[in-house]
């Protein structure tokens, strides 16, 4: 029955196609009254504190959450990141625990980084840097390494909370830890209201942010290099939704192994790809380094001829790493869950490593790039991805083809992780069924061809709010449970001081020295 209707669907989709634009404009004649106002709300502007400059409250929101929790766990971010190496390496990888998750910490990782690098760090980076000059990547840098501290948090929360169905799956999140924790301090009817409004915010930007938005961008690239109106695809959209349907719905039908089975080998390939290309770039421009860099710390406390001087530049900077990253979204929980660990502070340390490799890694080398090629201080009219492009192409001149893949990869990628993020907030409010999942999935691909197939903006505005109105939610429960993370991170400290945490070194040790 289900097949019957998604394909009755599709049928709808082509047989409209022609018509696509006129239906965009009726649609956003339509949700544009209805959705304005909540995303006005969620992208309001407030002063900044002791200024007049603007700034998205939900970034501040966002900032301010990931400080406190950096300074309240003892810069965590900072003294946890080799110990976060050597759990995602696998040193502490204990096969006792394969009863308590389904994938390996690496897996987790992954999957919850192919959620938030994408364009954000192509795209939006090129943004920030426009309008906030070099300046804004040392704020941006600076943010994304508060926002390791709110990823620990969230994700040990998630390990700790998950339930373990009686099919072996795991689900995990934001939805559990909120109800759950705060049952246990006496909140329950608070928790569960906070959890279930977590769940429809997860649900909407799943279906949007996470999925039309970023099947529309793939289909915009791959026409863009293909000939633009020339193009096979130019008036094809719904053709190139449904291949890009079915590979999703191959890959998510199997659940999160399956999903991480894919993360794991496409987004250290897309990455390896992209900042690879990159250094190239800076080491063929290697005499510009120390003028780049120069021009990044001077316009972060000068913010000459930017608007806010040195506040808005900083702005920029915040805006683009707290949006990049989701770090308080509460997004990377839900996949750090299901990882095979009896120890959820591990899982924190494994999670604060992706606002790094999100941020401090990727978003800068675009901002370098950027900066290194001329293109930052140039008039060219270009903006987003194409200013990313034009600086990269400007030096390897076959890139832009490269980059054309790399938007793709990342949005497949994007696409597949909030399809399980989607999916556990669906199986939250509706059960735990095969039925319930199997709804969802169908309803996801069917979005992908809707998403390719039209523009949809005021749809699209509204999912994105929804993605930050996750945060809002998220943050209230992390405030309150976050004094927890701090004893048990201590208790694991103690033990794993102590030797008492599983090594694998310490355990072929022992089991050589029996042997002998």
């Amino acid at each position: 029955m289900t097949k019957r209707i998604s394909l009755a669907v599709l049928a709808s989709l082509f047989a409209g196609s022609a018509a696509a634009s006129n239906l965009d404009d009726k649609i956003n004649e339509v949700v544009a009254p209805i959705v304005n106002p909540f995303v006005g709300m969620i992208f309001s502007t407030i002063p900044f504190p002791f200024t007049d400059v603007q700034v998205p409250w939900i970034v501040l929101w966002l900032v301010v959450a990931a400080s406190f929790f950096t300074f309240y766990l003892g810069f965590i971010n900072f003294r946890g990141f080799k110990h976060a190496v050597q759990l995602v390496s696998g040193k502490f990888s204990d096969p006792k625990a394969k009863e308590d998750g389904e994938v390996s910490h690496f897996q987790a990782l992954t999957t919850a980084l192919s959620g938030t690098v994408g364009l954000g760090n192509i795209a939006g980076v090129a943004v920030a840097v426009s309008i906030g000059g070099a300046g804004a990547t040392f704020w941006m840098i600076l943010a994304g390494l508060l926002g390791m501290s709110s990823k620990f948090v969230e994700c040990a929360l998630g390990v700790k909370y998950r339930n373990t169905n009686p099919d072996g799956s795991v689900s995990g999140g934001p939805m559990y830890y909120l109800s759950k924790g705060l049952a246990k301090r006496g909140n329950a009817a608070f928790g569960r209201t906070l959890a279930v409004l977590f769940s429809v915010f997860a649900i909407g930007g799943s279906l949007g942010g996470g999925n039309m938005f970023q099947a529309n961008q793939a289909f915009k690239q791959v026409v863009g290099v293909t000939g633009g109106d020339a193009s096979f695809f130019a008036d094809k959209g719904w053709l190139f939704g449904l291949i890009l349907a079915v590979i999703v719905g191959i890959v998510i039908i199997g659940g999160i192994k399956s999903i991480a089975k894919v993360t794991e080998k496409v987004v250290p390939f897309m990455a390896t790809i992209y900042v690879g290309a990159a250094l190239i770039i800076i080491l063929m421009n290697f005499d510009r380094i120390d003028d780049a860099f120069g021009a990044i710390f001077n316009g972060a406390f000068t913010g000459e001829g930017i608007a806010g001087g040195v506040i808005g530049v900083l702005i920029q900077g915040f805006k683009r790493a707290a949006f990049s990253n989701e770090a308080g979204v509460g997004s990377a929980a839900i996949a750090h869950s299901a990882v095979k660990t009896k120890e959820p502070m591990s899982e924190g340390f494994v999670s604060l490593l992706e606002p790094f490799i999100d941020t401090v890694v990727i978003c800068t080398m675009t901002a370098l790039v950027i900066i290194i090629t001329g293109y930052l201080d140039t008039d060219t009219g270009l903006a987003g991805v194409e200013l990313t492009s034009a600086a990269f192409g400007s030096a390897i001149s076959w890139f832009p083809y490269i980059l054309a893949i790399a938007v793709v990869l990342f949005a497949f990628s994007t696409m597949i992780s909030w399809s399980y993020y989607g999916l556990k907030a669906w199986t939250y409010l509706f059960g735990e069924s095969k039925t319930a999942e199997l709804i969802f999935k169908v309803k996801f691909c069917i979005f992908v061809v809707i998403g390719a197939a039209m523009n949809l903006g005021p749809v699209i505005d509204f999912s994105d709010a929804m993605i930050f109105a996750m945060a809002l939610v998220n943050i209230i429960g992390l405030y309150i449970l976050v004094p927890e993370v701090k004893r048990d991170l201590a208790d694991y400290l103690e033990r794993f001081n102590a030797g008492k945490v599983y090594k694998v070194q310490q355990k072929q040790s022992q089991t050589e020295a029996v042997e002998q």
